[in-house]
């Protein structure tokens, strides 16, 4: 029940408004001015405060400016007998919700109020979901805690209480289709379907098919009616991926779609009605597109309602450690192995690697290192990076890269001397006598590294 608190020195102006929101479901509590309801405000968050303008020692105004201060989360709506439009610009400024004569319409004044604790629940919905994601590492499959995929959570939890074509922007492997299924998933569609369609992965003699269905006899092969995946995801989503491939005709057909919400079967001459929500995703620039003639401006603006760019995984570095975490678990199940975690120098390589692609290419190294570790760690010598990056990221490691102010040697010299010891003493399982031999110094100096370096 929503708690509304009516301030108001007239007693029957608050006896009528107590009387009325009662009888509307709300628990009501009434106070006879400023300095009474600011007390009750320091006790309790009110959903909803309902204030007159005009009151003794604190007017209306100055009471909202204090109440904000207490007690942010309540929203507040201005009644006065003297409205000016001057009054009404401060009373938005200072926070107030609404600005409300005495001589309201009872109908208008209860919509009023309903709409305000409406706003009210799901912005705190909104805090809620913020304080969740920012203490949580995933939003439904998206893995990343990273500020850039919080903007992003964020950005898909308002989004999927619409209706709005989105484009989902970014560069292959960068999980584009979770994002989309996160949208469905989280949307008033969620129990319907969400059909996903390759754009660049069909021939084209068969795309149009696929997305609009044909009739029977329609072609050579058409041995009976077969509905298109427009129709399949009727009530639901469909997921339009790398829509930048899409041939110029069918960027007409889909144009049609999406503005009439109609199309053709091949072979058909009956329009049918669907109602389904678009989201498009791809890695290419469109607007590069468009001035080439490649892709049609309308389109894109009906598909680019709502746009969601997805960073690559070399912006948000922070996300690797959590993303291969999740991986190592993933396949360590799906392998049957016991590996839980990946040495440190292993790590640093992932970290100092630019992924060109994305999380996927580190699905893929996490799945084979996986596969192929017998130790209880993922060890450096069991990931395979792409050779270009590899071979650059190995000179990096050997030379060192000099900035343009400069580096520590010190600290250069401790950080490859840490890497190579704990590289070591995985190669020989944690034995420090047979690491002290690998590297051809004495059991006593390898001891004193490891207690100046704070090696276990």
């Amino acid at each position: 029940m929503a708690t509304i608190l009516v301030v108001d020195d007239d007693k029957g102006m608050r006896e009528f408004l107590d009387i009325m929101l009662t009888r509307e479901g709300y628990d009501v509590t009434c106070s006879p001015n400023a300095t009474d309801a600011l007390n009750r405000c320091k006790k309790h968050c009110y959903d909803l405060i309902i204030t007159d303008l005009r009151m003794p020692k604190i007017d209306g105004l100055d009471f909202l400016s204090m109440v904000k201060d207490i007690s942010p989360e309540s929203l507040v709506i201005l009644i006065t007998a003297y409205a000016s439009g001057e009054t009404a610009i401060r009373a938005m400024k200072e926070g107030a919700y609404d600005y409300i004569e005495k001589d309201f319409n009872i109908e208008e004044f209860t919509a009023t109020v309903r709409n305000a604790l409406e706003s009210n629940g799901r912005m705190r919905d909104d805090a809620r979901f913020i304080k969740d994601i920012e203490n949580s590492v995933c939003f439904g499959e998206i893995i990343g805690k990273s500020k850039a995929m919080l903007k992003v959570y964020s950005l898909v939890k308002k989004v999927a209480d619409t209706t709005a074509n989105v484009l989902i922007l970014g560069e292959s492997g960068t999980g584009k289709e979770l994002v989309a299924k996160a949208i469905h998933k989280n949307s008033p569609r969620k129990e319907k379907p969400f059909v996903t369609i390759n754009c660049g992965g069909i021939p084209e003699n068969l795309l149009e098919s696929e997305l609009f269905g044909y009739l029977k006899g329609s072609f050579t092969g058409a041995h009976a009616d077969k509905p298109g995946l427009f129709e399949i995801a009727k009530g639901g989503t469909i997921f339009l991926d790398e829509v930048g491939e899409l041939p110029p005709v069918l960027q007409v057909k889909l144009l049609r779609v999406v503005q009439e919400k109609t199309f053709l079967r091949i072979g058909g001459t009956e329009n049918i009605r669907v109602d389904v929500r678009i989201i498009s995703a791809t890695n290419r620039n469109l607007e590069e597109m468009i001035k080439k003639g490649e892709f049609r401006e309308d389109l894109y603006y009906r598909l680019n309602v709502i746009p969601v760019h997805i960073p690559p995984l070399r912006e948000r570095n922070e996300d690797i450690p959590v993303l291969t975490k999740y991986f190592i678990e993933k396949y360590s199940r799906e392998f049957g192995k016991g590996i839980k975690n990946i040495s440190n120098y292993a790590m640093e390589l992932l970290m100092d690697y630019q992924f060109p692609g994305n999380v996927r290419e580190l699905e893929n190294i996490i799945e084979r290192s996986v596969a192929l570790e017998n130790s209880s760690i993922v060890l450096p010598e069991n990931l395979l990076f792409s050779r270009k990056d590899s071979a650059a990221q190995n000179d990096s490691f050997k030379m060192g890269n000099i900035p343009d102010q400069g580096l520590n040697l010190n600290d250069e010299l401790a950080r490859f001397e840490r890497a190579l010891i704990e590289k070591t003493l995985e190669k020989s399982k944690g034995s420090k006598t047979k690491a002290a031999e690998l590297l051809m110094i004495s059991f006593d100096s390898l001891r004193y590294r490891l207690e100046k370096l704070g090696i276990g």
